[in-house]
């Protein structure tokens, strides 16, 4: 399995295909392993497909004072600085992102500090602007423990974080992540400073945001665009797989 030596820590990453870098970015609760039904996709259509478990998730090394970093002020600006340090060990210049809800934060963020790195940005299901503080938005749209969760997401948990560590990771996402969850969250200055073409893709039945902010999160971009999937839940990765694909995809194609 492949690694890289990113700040003192292990990270892991997967790298398919020939052509252009696409770069997927996973959600706030899982891991690569969210990309299965996805990347090979992508790779089918000529692209070289990398995606990263960002610090503590997954198969990469937590570190020693991992809940200090998760809970810490720079919580967004060191998952930028290490995704910027695998970039460049890898020897990407330019690329594409792809962003997955909280991947999605980390994907703006690296476009607005990067903007000549990043070729189109795309970002699905990721929330614009909070209207209460996030530890208040988490107690009301997550289970209060780990064993309120449905079996079928508890598995998922342990085969994403490893079975040791799978509630204890669940507590701490569920409670909140950095600058994400102690106030109030809004990412439309942000935005407008994303000089990449970008493609918002939004649920119109999401449990966690409903699809104003997608709207919201369009209208602040200088050059976005909109899709949004109808009867759709908050993983439109897992609903609609192959019109997730080929959305990314004819927009990429657009550049």
């Amino acid at each position: 399995m492949p690694f890289e030596r990113i700040n003192g820590l292990n990270v892991y990453y997967e790298s398919h295909g020939r052509g252009e870098v696409i770069v997927l970015l996973h959600n706030g609760f899982s891991c690569t392993k969210m990309w299965d039904e996805i990347y090979p996709a992508l790779v089918s259509a000529g692209y070289r497909v990398v995606s990263f478990d960002r610090r503590g998730y997954g198969r990469s090394e937590p570190g020693a004072d991992f809940e200090n970093f998760y809970t810490g002020d720079g919580f967004r600006e060191e998952n930028v600085r290490a995704m910027a340090l695998l970039m460049e060990k890898l020897k990407f210049r330019r690329f594409h992102i792809v962003g997955q809800c909280e991947g999605g934060v980390v994907g703006v963020d690296y476009a607005v500090q990067f903007p000549g790195q990043v070729m189109t940005l795309t970002t699905a299901s990721t929330m614009c602007f909070s209207r209460t503080p996030l530890v208040d938005f988490n107690r009301e749209k997550f289970p209060p423990t780990f064993n309120d969760l449905t079996p079928e997401i508890r598995r998922k948990y342990a085969d994403w974080h490893g079975p040791d560590r799978a509630e204890y990771f669940y507590t701490l996402c569920s409670r909140y992540g950095g600058e994400y969850g102690r106030a109030y969250f809004d990412l439309r200055d942000n935005l407008k400073e994303v000089a990449c073409p970008a493609l918002v893709m939004y649920p119109d039945r999401g449990h966690f945001f409903e699809v104003e902010q997608g709207v919201a999160f369009y209208r602040s971009l200088p050059r976005g665009e909109l899709a949004v999937f109808p009867r759709c839940g908050h993983n439109i990765h897992e609903h609609y797989p192959t019109a997730y694909v080929r959305q990314v995809l004819n927009f990429i194609a657009k550049k």
